[in-house]
């Protein structure tokens, strides 16, 4: 060690000019001194176990700044080594929030889905069901129109409905009771439903909501059509039913003005071949007023068929065609031959020779020949004390025993026997006691009117 080293170390007080140096550091206390040189010399040494090693400036500041670095970086790592878990701990709870916020979505998006999916299924069910209903009203509807169709007092009486605008009118009715029916084909299944309009679940809103309503007014449409029709049956029913009780009234009314027993007439009224078991008309329990209603017109057409019958037996019918014109009416008269008052007992109605005579009732022939100032004459007992005479008959075509029907020709209009032209002499009587038959001929035309 050069002199200057030594004084330096038995002096360590700074000299003025030493200002920039390394300091040599003595043997004991450490095993690598930085030992300053000369002042003309800017270089660095340092002792190591008695050895001198020298650095220029820049490879000593190279050192230095290599070792803050290192430490530096040791820093650094013990740093992130330290709050290494809390680091990983907020990424993984990051990560874990981004992926439940995904699923969040997702499950959002799958349940959207699932409304949309249940509001069409919704809509497919209630569209079904309002169908099916239609489909049973139109069935229901059909069965009434058959119903009606049966009834000979119905028939036309349903009127058809007129074309709607576009329809032609050239088109023909369908072979259906209910010509204005609307037919209409069941819609796809709900699965190919669903398929075809899964794809339409993105579009606007307003093309499924046109969509349903394109539906509804089409379940509009059918129901209103239903519903005329249902008016229209109902109309021709109700019809049906007042026409047929003012007819069983002026029956009945027939025959109380004429005087007879309506009991005595049915017993009367011979018996057709027919027989059966007897089942009793009775209504099921879910029966509609237009069952019910059915079920009362059914019951009256029974009873006024068994009026018709029994008012068979009576002559209220005329006994010639054409215009009626009597010569002679019922009652006091001058005899034509004698010219006194005497007593006709009967009609005269003009005709010709050679005209047909028909009898009014249906009844069995008493009498067929010559009967005095009758002439020829045709005698008919209608049962239950009722019969006819046609007299002056130029030809008979009956003979006794034989039954006879309504507007049966049994002879020719004459002028036989106590006569003074061609002409039909009628004769009504109850109990072999004549009567007026203009009483039974008006009869007729009240109960024609209905």
């Amino acid at each position: 060690m050069s002199k200057s080293s030594a004084q330096f170390s038995q002096y360590p007080q700074h000299h003025p000019h030493d200002h920039g140096r390394a300091f040599q550091r003595r043997p004991g206390v450490a095993a690598a001194v930085a030992i300053p040189l000369p002042a003309t010399d800017d270089a660095y040494t340092i002792v190591h176990a008695g050895k001198q090693v020298r650095f220029g400036p820049v490879v000593f500041w190279i050192v230095v700044g290599t070792v803050v670095l290192l430490g530096l970086w040791s820093a650094a790592t013990a740093t992130y080594f330290a709050f290494r878990d809390d680091v990983l701990t907020r990424l993984i709870a990051r990560q874990a929030e981004m992926q439940y916020a995904y699923e969040d979505r997702i499950a959002e998006l799958r349940a959207k889905v699932d409304r949309t999916t249940s509001r069409q299924l919704l809509d497919q069910e209630q569209f079904d069901q309002k169908l099916d209903q239609i489909m049973k009203r139109q069935t229901a509807l059909e069965s009434r129109a058959t119903a009606l169709g049966a009834m000979p007092d119905v028939t036309g009486s349903i009127p058809r409905a007129t074309p709607q605008r576009g329809e032609s009118s050239q088109i023909a009715p369908k072979p259906s009771p209910i010509s204005d029916t609307v037919i209409f084909v069941a819609p796809p299944d709900r699965e190919a439903r669903l398929e075809s309009r899964a794809p339409a679940a993105a579009a606007p809103p307003t093309n499924q909501f046109a969509k349903n309503q394109g539906f509804d007014n089409v379940l509009v449409r059918l129901t209103t059509s239903l519903d005329q029709v249902e008016r229209r049956q109902i109309a021709a029913l109700s019809a049906v039913e007042e026409g047929m009780d003012s007819r069983m009234r002026r029956m009945r009314g027939v025959v109380s003005d004429l005087g007879l027993n309506l009991a005595n007439l049915e017993a009367a009224v011979p018996r057709t071949p027919m027989g059966g078991p007897f089942v009793p008309v009775k209504l099921t329990a879910n029966a509609g007023p237009f069952e019910k209603q059915l079920n009362r017109i059914n019951i009256t057409r029974a009873e006024m068929d068994r009026l018709n019958r029994t008012l068979a037996l009576v002559p209220y019918r005329k006994p010639v065609i054409g215009e009626v014109e009597f010569t002679s009416g019922f009652g006091v008269r001058s005899d034509p031959f004698l010219g006194r008052p005497a007593m006709h007992t009967g009609l005269d109605f003009r005709a010709a020779t050679g005209d047909p005579v028909r009898v009014t009732a249906y009844g069995k022939v008493v009498s067929a020949g010559s009967s005095g100032g009758y002439g020829r004459m045709v005698e008919v007992d209608h049962g239950n004390g009722l019969s006819t005479r046609y007299g002056h008959l130029s030809e008979i075509n009956v003979k006794v025993g034989e039954i006879v029907k309504i507007g049966q020709v049994i002879g020719l209009v004459g002028s036989t026997g106590r006569s003074t032209g061609p002409h039909l002499h009628y004769e009504t009587r109850i109990e072999g006691e004549a009567v007026d038959p203009q009483k039974f001929l008006r009869a007729g035309v009240r109960l024609s009117a209905g």
